[in-house]
């Protein structure tokens, strides 16, 4: 843990950085550094881990302000594992500061239960998974219940005492007299640091904690349509629950990376067609490229540049709902270039043809004359 980068490093930022700002950073480095793109490179898997577990984090109010107050230690149950105290033995260390640091204690009771925290983590697919949807295995990184000692934080055949200060509430009533009368509040019960209970013999792969952070492999079913920056959420797969109380969801942010051909407007497919001037000018017949693969189209004769033609259903299905969107086919008339001879004589006599003249041949200026003489 000691080794371990700071957050804000690992994003690139610093701590003025806004919500915004975060986001941008780790779609960015997550498109860059996800392990598909760079199946030769032996430590872009952990790059990867380690920016979804910074941004997992950062993202998150609670734990960003946990993270600027404590550090590793605010919302890492391994970090320090090892210095626990409260009723361990007489160790210096608070475990209430710990548990509070961690899970987003306060002064309340900590002995009812809560839910688990939410976790985010990115998936890089391509652009034909995201219009048809795809398996993926995502690994994350989250915590989970200690299996040595299933949660209670003791050592195996040892039990947790029961708070005589406060009777197992976690917290305890004070009385205090005032000029206006005795006022009662409640607080945290100082000796179990508001668990309800003393653990005299903690469980050494916790610490006592009784939650260990793991990382996971999760398969995650991404529905065809998604869209590049949408998030699906996998209820029950974040943090678990504390005291019982109900995991939190995992928060997975789709990336979808560029197609060389295609490009994406809402639940449509843009695509670009060459054509040469004698298949615009005559009308013919192509085959024009889409996610399910070439179709024959008939272009008309005189088609220009910029002309715009649809093919219906051949674009993004619904993520919402059925059927699929169009493909928009916009033709881009190209002009031949290093012509032969025979082939300028006949444009210039279709020309003639359509003008009446055919064009004379650019007369070599003064800088073209300069080239040659070089």
């Amino acid at each position: 843990m000691a080794d371990k980068r700071d957050y804000y490093e690992v994003l690139g930022l610093d701590k003025s950085a806004s919500e915004n700002d975060i986001k941008k950073a780790f779609r960015k480095l997550a498109k860059e550094n996800h392990p598909d793109l760079h199946p030769n490179d032996k430590n872009a898997e952990a790059r990867f881990k380690e920016i979804n577990e910074a941004y997992e984090v950062l993202s998150d109010a609670d734990k960003k302000n946990r993270y600027d107050q404590y550090g590793h230690a605010g919302v890492d149950p391994n970090f320090g594992a090892g210095g626990f105290g409260g009723g361990f033995g007489g160790m210096d260390f608070d475990l209430g500061d710990i548990f509070g640091s961690i899970f987003g204690g306060s002064s309340r009771s900590r002995t009812g239960p809560r839910q688990g925290d939410s976790i985010r983590a990115g998936a890089a697919i391509s652009f034909e998974e995201a219009a048809f949807g795809c398996e993926k295995t995502i690994s994350v990184s989250r915590i989970e219940k200690c299996d040595t000692c299933s949660g209670t934080g003791c050592a195996p055949g040892t039990t947790a005492e029961t708070c005589s200060n406060c009777g197992g509430t976690g917290t305890v009533r004070t009385q205090q007299r005032t000029p206006f009368g005795v006022i009662q509040s409640s607080a945290e019960c100082p000796r179990c640091s508001g668990r309800g209970k003393i653990i005299h013999q903690p469980c050494k792969d916790c610490s006592g904690v009784g939650y260990v952070r793991r990382s996971k492999n999760i398969s995650v079913n991404i529905p065809a349509g998604i869209d590049d920056g949408q998030t699906i959420s996998l209820r029950g797969q974040g943090n678990c629950g504390i005291n019982g109380g109900p995991a939190g969801d995992l928060l997975i942010t789709v990336a979808v990376r560029a197609h060389p051909l295609f490009t994406r407007e809402g639940n449509a497919v843009l695509y670009e067609m060459p054509i040469d001037i004698c298949q615009a000018a005559l009308g013919c017949e192509v085959e024009v490229p889409t996610l399910d693969g070439k179709v024959k189209y008939t272009i008309p004769e005189g088609t220009q540049t910029g002309s715009v033609f649809r093919l219906r259903g051949k674009g993004i299905p619904y993520i919402r709902g059925s059927g699929r969107g169009d493909q928009y086919v916009t033709m881009n008339v190209t002009v031949p270039k290093n012509l032969n001879a025979e082939q300028k004589e006949l444009l210039r006599k279709l020309s003639e043809s359509l003008h009446g003249s055919s064009p004379e041949p650019p007369k070599r200026g003064f800088f073209d004359k300069s080239k040659k003489k070089k």
